[in-house]
């Protein structure tokens, strides 16, 4: 069940997710390292789709979710599609609006006015009864599908990427950092993930400040693993414990295959 921060959208384009790094450091061998073996390059990415797609869907065919949409009764409306966009939190309604820019008089967009409406709250005023039936409906647009792949990317996962890159860390330390961002978001809570890095940076430094790449992922896993009890929609951390962890603990930094873990009880592997 995916349940993303409020204060999402542009703003995390318009200022990457760089909390506490205002500037990229000079390149080392390690950063060059990280910046070679990339969460962004194609195979990596797919894997990060199905780990995702694992805790937030029990399932690893993410291509499966685009029409994926229901109330998970989290206080923030509607969660749906591939990254679990919110009515309540505003990226649905910044996926609804580019989808119309790209195909105006698409199915959704009347309900573009409601999404405004119910932005910042769980209420379907306006949305209900058929909003449901035709997002299904929308899924089925390959313009659509391509519409929440860009919002994705752009929102979520290329900001999560560019801060991993930053800070030094491989493969598995920009999906932790993704996986982070996608539940949290990067608003200015506490809970965010830009002051989950905060609280990590209390207990150790990234790669790229001199640090230990290990000690720092469990230093921002523990901070991350703090700020999902803070909410008992959250509170279940075994995407952290038994998948992320488990990575960490066997020494795979570049998240190379074969891939075991498991998420709320459930197994999965990647051969």
């Amino acid at each position: 069940m995916l349940a993303i921060g409020a204060l999402l959208g542009s703003a995390l384009i318009a200022v990457p997710v760089t909390a506490h790094a205002t500037a990229a450091p000079a390149p080392t061998a390690r950063t060059s390292a990280a910046a070679a073996a990339g969460l962004d390059d194609p195979a990596k990415k797919e894997i990060a789709m199905k780990i995702v797609s694992s805790a937030e869907n029990s399932s690893l065919d993410w291509k499966a979710q685009y029409k994926y949409i229901e109330d998970i009764d989290d206080g923030r409306g509607y969660t749906a599609g591939i990254i679990g966009f919110c009515s309540g939190t505003g990226d649905m309604l910044d996926l609804v609006e580019y989808y119309t820019q790209v195909k105006p008089g698409n199915v959704l967009a009347k309900y573009l006015p409601a999404l405004r409406r119910v932005d910042g709250s769980d209420s379907h005023a306006g949305l209900d009864p058929n909003f449901t039936k035709d997002w299904a409906k929308a899924a089925q647009d390959a313009e659509f599908r391509k519409a929440q792949d860009h919002e994705r990317d752009r929102v979520y996962f290329n900001p999560s990427v560019q801060q991993g890159k930053i800070d030094g860390v491989g493969v598995l330390g920009q999906f932790i950092y993704y996986d982070a961002i996608v539940m949290h978001g990067d608003g200015t809570d506490s809970t965010s993930f830009r002051n989950i890095r905060g609280r990590a940076l209390s207990k150790a430094k990234p790669p790229s400040q001199g640090g230990n790449e290990t000690a720092w992922l469990n230093a921002f896993l523990d901070a991350r693993v703090w700020a999902m009890k803070q909410e008992e929609a959250h509170s279940d951390t075994s995407r952290v414990d038994t998948a992320q962890r488990v990575f960490l603990k066997k020494g795979n930094l570049n998240l190379n295959t074969p891939l075991d873990w498991k998420v709320y009880g459930d197994s999965f592997h990647i051969g």
